[in-house]
């Protein structure tokens, strides 16, 4: 049986980061997204759009130092705020993948949503730069949403030389494949698990 509401909304502050975040799971791809880093607002606006997820991050950090934290830490929140909505997981796909081309780069995505935090990068690109960006953000990103949001992100560049469009497919990728593993499966009766709990 579907729940009626897959939401949830998550602040947490420290001395490097301020952030508030609500997440709806079952939106249109709404929200106001505003870290205070061009680069990572642009690929958040991706995700919520292709993931038909409803977000809103608001994000003070210490960017004059780098992006390291509030990119980690916006991660860490919508780790948090992606588990509290999936709920016990019931009735869901729990499995997603997505291959996405991004004109010359081409860009993969599996996940599960079975509980169990991991991730796996593979990319050539992970120390170039988009502008004041490092493409190993997006690594940082991952590896902090997979632990809050206990779920295991597989993401695979399979190529591409622009480091812009690489960063996108991860993105874009990872939103549809989430898009996948958080439908519901009408023939799913319980929770996607042999062990019957996640």
């Amino acid at each position: 049986m579907e729940p009626s509401i897959r939401k949830s909304a998550v602040e947490r502050n420290t001395k490097e980061t301020r952030i508030k975040l609500e997440l709806n799971l079952d939106g249109s791809g709404e929200g106001v997204i505003d870290t205070g880093i061009g680069f990572f607002n642009h690929m958040l606006e991706l995700f919520k759009k292709h993931a038909l997820v409803d977000l809103s991050v608001k994000a003070e950090g210490d960017i004059d130092v780098d992006y390291h934290h509030t990119v980690e830490d916006v991660g860490l929140v919508l780790g948090k705020a992606l588990n509290e909505a999936l709920g016990d997981r019931r009735g869901i796909v729990r499995y997603g993948f997505a291959s996405i081309p991004m004109d010359e780069a081409l860009c993969e995505t599996s996940i599960d949503l079975g509980g169990r935090p991991f991730i796996v990068m593979v990319s050539p690109m992970k120390h170039m730069m988009v502008r004041d960006f490092e493409v190993k953000l997006v690594e940082e990103f991952f590896r902090a949403l997979s632990v809050e949001g206990r779920l295991n992100i597989h993401l695979r560049q399979i190529y591409g030389d622009e480091a812009h469009h690489v960063c996108e497919g991860f993105f874009k990728s990872f939103a549809r494949a989430l898009r996948a593993a958080k439908a519901f499966d009408p023939a799913e009766k319980g929770v996607p698990s042999s062990k019957g709990v996640i």
